[in-house]
Order: structure tokens, then sequence, then C-alpha cells
């Protein structure tokens, strides 16, 4: 039994589609001409490039975060671990060329500043992207949680940690384009 009809027709309907797939930031807002299916369906999102050169980007903006059941002593069961495995699946799996960077952006002053993280990591990515032209998608991968507050939702039996995917089309709540 699917959590959501994920019917062409349903997916038509702004407000279903809104309601059941997004998350809108109240500082942000989006109309129906920008999350509109059938617009979004003519587009070709196949990769263009094959996988010579580098085509995935994966990073975290804030790198030092970690699980219920981390090792504060072994990043790979830090969100960076998550990534390494993403990396490895979208490889070996998939054949894509991916790179995972996995710079620290959110320790600035000895200190962990998620907020200021965002552009610290902008410098970082703008390097890799002009180093690496080819590259079409990036992921900036998280760990979605708000201290005392854990996004899970059961999968066969087993609290599961969501997935949530951001994307930038959204414009602030007067209806400008998004500058930062």
């Amino acid at each position: 039994n699917p959590l959501f009809d994920i019917s062409l027709e349903s997916l038509r309907n702004f407000d279903y589609l809104l309601n059941h797939f997004f998350v809108v930031d109240p500082n942000t807002t989006i109309g129906e001409d920008t999350l509109n299916i059938d617009t979004l369906m003519e587009h070709d999102l196949t990769m263009q490039q094959d996988n010579s050169q580098p085509q995935i980007l994966i990073y975290h903006t804030h790198s030092q975060e970690q699980f219920a059941d981390s090792d504060p002593e072994d990043t790979s069961t830090w969100v960076t671990g998550v990534g390494d495995y993403l990396t490895q699946i979208l490889t070996e799996q998939y054949g894509y060329h991916v790179i995972h960077d996995t710079q620290t952006f959110d320790i600035i002053d000895g200190e962990i500043d998620r907020s200021k993280a965002y552009n610290t990591a902008r410098e970082g990515l703008l390097q890799i992207l002009e180093e690496n032209p080819s590259i079409e998608v990036i992921i900036d991968l998280h760990r979605d949680g708000v201290d005392g507050i854990h996004f899970v939702t059961d999968v066969n039996g087993k609290d599961t940690a969501q997935i949530m995917f951001l994307n930038g089309m959204s414009m602030d709540s007067q209806g400008q384009p998004v500058s930062y």
C-alpha cells in the first residue's frame, strides 16, 4: 500500500504535489508556474557527459553531523560515511564518475557553526566546479534532524531515517529570486 499516489494526474495538482512531496521554508515561496509537473517532465535530466570525467559531486556543508549510534572517533559512522557509501553505489552499481568532497565547512574558529558553513562551503564548491566543469549534479548530503526531533519512518518494521531533497526553485517571500 503506497504512502502517496504518484499518478501523473495527482502530480498535476499543485496543492497535492506541494503538500505531499515538499516542505517550503516560510521565508520562501513557490508558485504553480515554477512547480509544474508537465513543465518539469519536458526536461531531459539524463546525464549529458560520459563517465570519463566527473559527473556528480557529493559534499557536506555539515560534515560534522553524526547519528545517534555514531562513533565519535570513527568518521565512517558520520554523515561523511554515508557520502562514502553513496559514492560507492553510484560508482560501482551505476557507473557514474563521482567526486566525494569531505572538506570541513562547519567548524569556524574552532567551533561548530552550521549557519556560517553555507558561506564557507560556497567558496570550496566554486573551486571544485571551476576545476571540474563536467559536473552535472551536486548533492549536499546531510543528516536531517533537529535537537530532540528524529525524522524517521518505518520501513519493514525498522525505524529508518527519512530522505529529504532540497531544490533551489523557490523564491523569497516577496516572490523574487533567492540571491544567496
